[in-house]
Order: structure tokens, then sequence, then C-alpha cells
């Protein structure tokens, strides 16, 4: 075995053990390639995404392109690990036995062995970073207590587990070592961190702790919940220059009648003063929010409903899917799949739209400001950037034109916006 190629579909949250997975591997001497242009001849691990229907579908379609492969004789070893495979272990044994062996979200370390390897405790925290090396997503719990009634991770990853503080905090400093300077703090829910641990959310405490190593520069949250949301995050964010002022936090809907559907224990009027605090107490804050359409029963006036809700919040950030059903929840078992798709696609690109619009006026705000940019590439006659509002893959950037500058990836410049369209901005560099 010379090459290992590493396939990750999904989130964040699955680069993360891939990245753990190619440092483990590159420390036994093998070669990886994490997401290769071409698929190499020995060894291939695809890490699977089990979220939503479109994330199967593209799992499953991986899957069984590299199984011809490997039937042709063109792939040595197939492995299979992630969400999917934990969730449908029995399933895909039987469906696609091309595929060596299944391993589930858990139990990737097991994956060593099966090529002769020891997964060393004592490098548990190493990663090989498939990012740009000046950031890294940050793990800090794993599973979800919140049961809402159209959602399965609860049933693929288990209940909530929060890391230790000391286990964090020696991750960021290995990769701070490394040249990481901002983080993206993630979690299936970022809130809920400590109270398994220490009998309360210590969020707030963590984020601090972070903020307080030398040479982390941005720390960025999330997936948050609304409910039982901790507060003390607010003056932290406010206080740490190096804790952004941007948060993600899934609202999902705005009617209270689909809201009870959901079981998400809030409510509108919730929801309006928790946006209104936030904005109170971090003036400067960004949110991100993403919100559900075409729920089992949702009708016009509770689309209408969310329509008014977004355009009252204005949410710097905002995404948006339809509803599909998913095998083994409490809205798989209990409610009919109601609204026709078509319905929902055309809720879903009246909402995108609207959103369009916001986003479009609040970027041209920006126009004459200047902002602290971190740059992440160069493409084509563009330095790439972002500021503190803008997470990577999911956010706008600041485009800013390379003729006669040289700029350092990964390194800060204060740049002056001079354009702006719907989700970009243009600008440049004035120090």
């Amino acid at each position: 075995m010379r090459i290992v190629d590493i396939i990750t579909m999904g989130c964040s949250k699955n680069l993360v053990d891939s990245e753990k997975l190619l440092y483990q591997l590159q420390r036994n001497g093998i070669k990886v390639c994490h997401n290769p242009v071409r698929i190499h001849h020995d060894v291939v691990v695809v890490n699977t995404c089990g979220f939503i229907n479109d994330a199967k579908e593209e799992s499953i379609q991986m899957i069984l392109s590299l199984g011809e492969m490997k039937q042709r004789g063109k792939i040595k070893k197939l492995y299979v690990m992630g969400c999917l495979s934990e969730r449908f272990f029995s399933e895909l044994s039987q469906e696609i036995p091309e595929v060596d062996k299944y391993f589930g979200k858990f139990n990737w370390h097991e994956l060593l062995k099966e090529l002769n390897m020891e997964f060393a405790q004592d490098k548990a925290n190493e990663r090989q970073l498939t990012t740009p090396r000046h950031y890294a997503y940050l793990k800090i719990s794993e599973g979800c207590n919140r049961h809402c009634a159209y959602c399965a991770i609860p049933i693929i990853t288990g209940s909530h587990r929060s890391r230790s503080m000391e286990d964090i905090l020696d991750e960021v400093k290995i990769l701070v070592a490394g040249g990481v300077k901002e983080f993206q703090v993630i979690a299936q829910e970022l809130t809920y961190y400590g109270l398994d641990l220490y009998g309360r959310r210590r969020l707030p405490e963590l984020i601090q702790r972070i903020s307080d190593v030398a040479g982390v520069e941005w720390i960025r949250l999330h997936y948050g919940y609304p409910n039982s949301f901790p507060y003390e995050i607010l003056p932290v964010m406010r206080e740490r220059d190096n804790v952004c002022k941007y948060l993600d936090i899934a609202l999902q809907h705005s009617s209270d009648r689909i809201l009870q559907r959901m079981h998400r224990n809030t409510s509108r009027q919730y929801q309006k003063e928790l946006v209104s605090l936030m904005r109170e107490e971090v003036p400067e804050i960004a949110l991100r929010t993403t919100f559900m359409v075409g729920y089992p029963g949702e009708t016009d006036e509770d689309f209408q409903d969310l329509v008014d809700f977004v355009k009252w919040a204005r949410f710097e950030r905002m995404g948006a899917f339809a509803y599909s059903e998913e095998e083994g929840t409490f809205a798989a078992e209990h409610y009919a799949d109601d609204v026709p798709d078509e319905v929902k696609r055309q809720r879903l690109d009246a909402l995108m739209a609207l959103q369009q619009d916001i986003s479009e006026e609040i970027c041209a705000q920006k126009v004459g400001k200047t902002f602290k940019t971190i740059i992440d590439r160069k493409s084509g006659g563009y330095y790439i950037g972002r500021t503190q509002y803008d997470s990577p893959e999911v956010d706008g950037e600041v485009l800013i034109p390379s003729a006669g500058r040289r700029l350092r990836r990964g390194m800060f410049y204060s740049v002056r916006i001079t354009e702006a369209d719907e989700f970009d901005l243009t600008g440049e560099v004035i120090r």
C-alpha cells in the first residue's frame, strides 16, 4: 500500500474526523490524498454524510461509483465510514458488498487496525489540515440531546458528549503552533456545551479560555440553539477582540404552530426577543441562521409568518432548505409529508430571493468602510479574503485586485470596501 485516498462528504464535523485519520495514516508512512482529482489504485476511504436525503444520495452514489471501479480492478481496497454507515450499517453491507468493510462515525480508529496500523492515542489531538493552514474547524462535542421532530442526527450520533476544556485547549495550542490563527468552533449544538461534564453550560468560559491562548486571532461560533441560550457568551463576544462578532444559530421557523410541531421548545416571540438582545448586547454582530420550508402542515399563513419574520430580523447571513422526510424521526412517523414538492420549491425560491435583497442592502452599507481582512487565496486577478463576519465556504468574500500588490495568504490587512454585490465585497488595502 502506497497511497490512501480519503473522500469527505458532508459537514465540517466530518472533515475534522478525516483530518485526524489523515494524520494517523501519515505518521505510519502512508501518502494520503484528500478529495483527490484522480482516484489512485490502492485504498479509498469514503467518510459519508447521512443528514438529509440529498446528502445521503450523494454519499451512496459515491460508494457505488467507487464500487464499480473496484470491480474493474482500479481500486484494491474500499472502506466506508461516517454518519451514513453508522446509521445504515446492515443495509449498506448487504446492498453494496463491493465495500471491503464498513465503519461507523465513532469507530473509525479500527480502520487503522484493518490496515495493520495502530492508533496513536498520545497523538489523538493531532490533525493534518485540509483547510488553508491559517484556519481550522474545532469540534467541541458530539451528539445532540434536542430531539427535534424532523432531525435524524440524535439517531446517528447519540446524546450530547462534551469534550473536556483541557482536551480542547490542548488541540488549540497544537494547531496554533502549526500556524492556525482562526478557529471555527463547531458542534451539533454549541450552546449545550459542558452541561453533561460539568453540570452547567460552560461555553462562555471555554471561549474565554481559547481567546486567552497566544496566537488565536479569530474565534467564530457555529451551530447554536435558541432554547436555553447561554446569554453570558454575548459579553464575551462584545469585549474580546479575537472573538468574532458572528453567531450561527439555526432558528428553523417562526410560526408558533410549526415550531411546536417541530418540537423546537421555543416561540416566535422568544426568538424575536433573542435576536433583539443579541443585537443590543453586540451591536456589530452578524447573525447567520437557517430556515426550513415545506414542513408537514405548513400553510400559506405559516410561510407568510416566516417571510414577515425574515423581513423584520434582516439576518446578515441566511440559508434555507426544503423539508425531506427522514426515516425514524418523529415527523416521519407521525406527520404526512403533505406539502407538494412544487410548493416547497416555490417557497424556498421566494425566501432566498428575499434574503438576497436583504443581503444586497447590508453589503451596500459597507462601501466606504474599512475592515480587518484575512487573505485565503489568490484567484485570477484577485486576492480573496474574509472579514470577521464571513465564515469560510458558507459566507461572502472580499475581492482585492492583485495588480501591483503582493499579499500573503493567512495575513491580516486593513481593507476599504469600494464595491458590493448581493454577497461579496470588493476592496483595496490601505495598510
